[in-house]
């Protein structure tokens, strides 16, 4: 295809709240309101792309405001480039701003998605299209009381849910009756536990012997404890013999190396707020090549962030466990298109790129 026509436009970005239904409590901190950025990349063909950053302070430590101010600068340095050099975009990218992923990510999505547009595919079908079909995700239960827990958790099981991802590590006795809780309400359910950081090596210990001892069914320990702290990875993976995933222990292709080096994890969480959307691909390849398997999450995302997710897990293939619940925690649907969830199951789709859309504001930047 001429560079020409796929030339990189007008980017616009535009703020976005989107209440969140339950607060969304995690060790280390809450949200209520989902406080994103969308983006919008036209190429000279007309072709358009959308993209979303969702920071999540708490984990992360951007800010939307400080996700605004990153994109001026990045939106100006991508214009004029062609969509089709969207790898070396996203290298570039993460350069000059390797401390804002969740903005990176925002427009490396929006330039990936007009590209695909333009050539008239999936954007799965451009990573390869390895395993196109339906599947199934976790849902994830927030830290709450007891009665709130069991009721969240119900609610979701009426859906078809079974797995339930529970956000743990502020007190391991109430963590514990909390799954107890879930576990004696709700029959053929497994859990997959989310620390967050929040835990000591000892506290998850104790979590771990806890759950073993009123039966439940634990298929993953996720971040236990905090994430430079990979000797206690290796010891709960070795002691328990729960698999360990590594999640805000890799930031980076560099920190995937380590956890292979280590030996601290058996699986590496994929997410594109954490890396930009390149280097998540390079991610989730040196993992699979090391014989890890592949677990991939998201932020406070929207179906837009969440569908080029899908789309790594459709087209590379080799995913295993998929945390691709949040837009099913908003109170709202922004976006027209895309994907589709029925019950847990994510459907595919079959239309260019993302085949989403999303309506701008009145308060947008726009650059040219």
């Amino acid at each position: 295809m001429d560079n020409l026509a796929i030339t990189i436009r007008t980017i616009e970005f535009w703020p976005l709240d989107v209440p969140i239904t339950d607060p969304f409590v995690v060790a280390t901190g809450a949200r209520t309101v989902a406080e994103n950025v969308f983006l919008r990349v036209t190429l000279t063909n007309g072709a358009q792309g959308y993209g979303e950053a969702a920071p999540f302070p708490e984990v992360g430590g951007e800010t939307r405001a400080s996700c605004l101010t990153s994109l001026l600068q990045l939106s100006r340095a991508t214009i004029g480039r062609s969509a089709s050099d969207y790898k070396q975009i996203g290298q570039d990218l993460s350069g000059q701003a390797p401390a804002h992923p969740a903005a990176r990510c925002g427009l490396e999505t929006a330039v990936i998605d007009a590209y695909c547009r333009a050539l008239h595919i999936p954007m799965w079908k451009l990573w390869g299209g390895a395993d196109v079909r339906a599947r199934e995700t976790d849902i994830t239960i927030p830290i709450a009381d007891l009665d709130k827990t069991v009721a969240l958790a119900r609610g979701w099981y009426e859906k078809g849910f079974r797995l339930f991802k529970m956000k743990v590590g502020k007190d391991v006795e109430e963590d514990i009756r909390r799954l107890a809780a879930v576990h004696r309400a709700l029959p053929g359910i497994s859990f997959i536990g989310d620390g967050n950081q929040g835990f000591s090596m000892q506290d998850c210990l104790t979590f771990v012997r806890g759950v073993k001892a009123f039966g439940g069914a634990m298929v993953l320990l996720e971040q236990p404890v905090v994430r430079d702290d990979l000797d206690s990875m290796a010891a709960i993976r070795r002691e328990t013999g729960i698999p360990v995933a590594a999640d805000e222990s890799v930031r980076s292709l560099a920190d995937a190396q380590e956890i292979v080096a280590r030996v601290a994890a058996d699986y590496i969480n994929i997410k594109i707020m954490k890396t930009g959307v390149v280097e998540a691909l390079e991610i989730a390849s040196f993992t699979k090549a090391s014989g890890l398997k592949l677990m991939i999450g998201g932020m406070v995302e929207t179906r837009v962030a969440m569908g080029c997710s899908f789309s790594m897990v459709l087209g590379l293939g080799g995913f295993e466990v998929l945390d691709l619940d949040t837009p099913l925690l908003l109170a709202s649907d922004p976006i027209t298109g895309g994907y589709r969830y029925e019950g847990p199951q994510l459907q595919p789709w079959s239309k260019p790129g993302l085949d989403m859309t999303a309506e701008p504001s009145p308060n947008m930047t726009t650059i040219e």
